[in-house]
């Protein structure tokens, strides 16, 4: 069975059609149509049902989906072991980040990283920390730059870079801007504006009113904390949002009930070997996190 069968197979699954499976494998719409013919001919089997115009796996097809990532994955995974065998940093490195930590802590350390490795191209992702950290399970990029879970993933390395403290905010106009202090009983009265409460920052902030048996108003929700901020700001709610988004915009409210730090940080697969590419810009992350924590002190 020849890889480029299993690579238009799974393109062609990933992307649910040959026309943009064509234009991730750069090749024609018939050479794929081939290749997912040989393969089928091979296997004896379809793998795709044709409805219309539309593809859909088929019982086999389903079956072989996940072995033929496998295979690929080792095989990727050969290839970077051979090829970081040389000392030259280039090729292409696949990486994702949260929208958060994308644009208040990257653009230093990608500006650093492009300048000293002309030679690598940069594939970016911005995705939720939670689609991140589901998306490194299945080992589709070499490293995501997050908020970090709040349980262990067994095939994922974990490291911390950033503290992310949090601080309580209102509208400069809002009811509470006046108290010089204030209660989780103060704010269950109002409305919040809050990631998804599904999401590790939006949990982190309901454990807290679960604790204290209280009911959190959740009036609006949205994972872009610039978002939450500009809500915020114009006096739709109150928010817990990292000190670094705090500006003469907001009001920032003092509480010792309420403590939330976020860690900010870098995850890979376990099993996954890391290109020259992918070393380097992990240890890039980690000087800057070293650094910001050596200016803080």
């Amino acid at each position: 069975m020849e890889l480029q069968l299993l690579r238009a197979f799974l393109a062609v699954a990933e992307q649910g059609g040959v026309s943009q499976a064509a234009d991730r494998l750069h090749v024609t719409q018939p050479a794929v149509s081939k290749r997912l013919a040989s393969l089928e001919e091979q296997l004896g089997t379809r793998l795709f049902d044709r409805i219309g115009r539309n593809l859909h796996l088929t019982g086999a097809g389903q079956a072989l989906l996940p072995r033929a990532r496998q295979i690929l994955d080792e095989v990727a995974d050969a290839e970077r072991e051979i090829h970081n065998l040389a000392t030259r940093v280039e090729g292409k490195l696949r990486i994702a980040t949260s929208h958060h930590v994308g644009l208040h802590h990257m653009p230093p350390i990608l500006k650093a990283f492009s300048n000293r490795y002309p030679k690598v191209t940069l594939d970016i992702d911005f995705l939720d920390s939670e689609q991140a950290y589901e998306a490194m399970t299945l080992g589709k990029y070499e490293l995501a730059v997050v908020t970090l879970a709040l349980q262990d993933y067994p095939t994922i390395v974990a490291q911390l870079v950033w503290p992310d403290p949090c601080q309580v905010v209102v509208a400069p106009d809002h009811p509470l801007a006046a108290e010089s202090r204030i209660t989780l009983q103060q704010l269950a009265e109002y409305p919040a504006i809050l990631p998804d409460l599904k999401t590790y920052t939006g949990r982190l902030i309901k454990q807290l009113f679960d604790e204290h048996g209280l009911r959190l108003k959740a009036k609006l929700a949205t994972n872009y904390l610039e978002t939450c901020k500009m809500m915020v700001s114009v006096g739709l709610g109150w928010s817990v949002l990292p000190e670094t988004l705090a500006d003469d915009s907001l009001k920032v409210l003092r509480s010792p009930q309420i403590e939330v730090t976020r860690s900010l940080g870098v995850i890979r697969h376990r099993e996954r070997t890391l290109s020259n590419a992918g070393n380097a810009l992990l240890e890039l992350i980690m000087g800057y996190g070293a650094q910001n924590s050596r200016q803080q002190h």
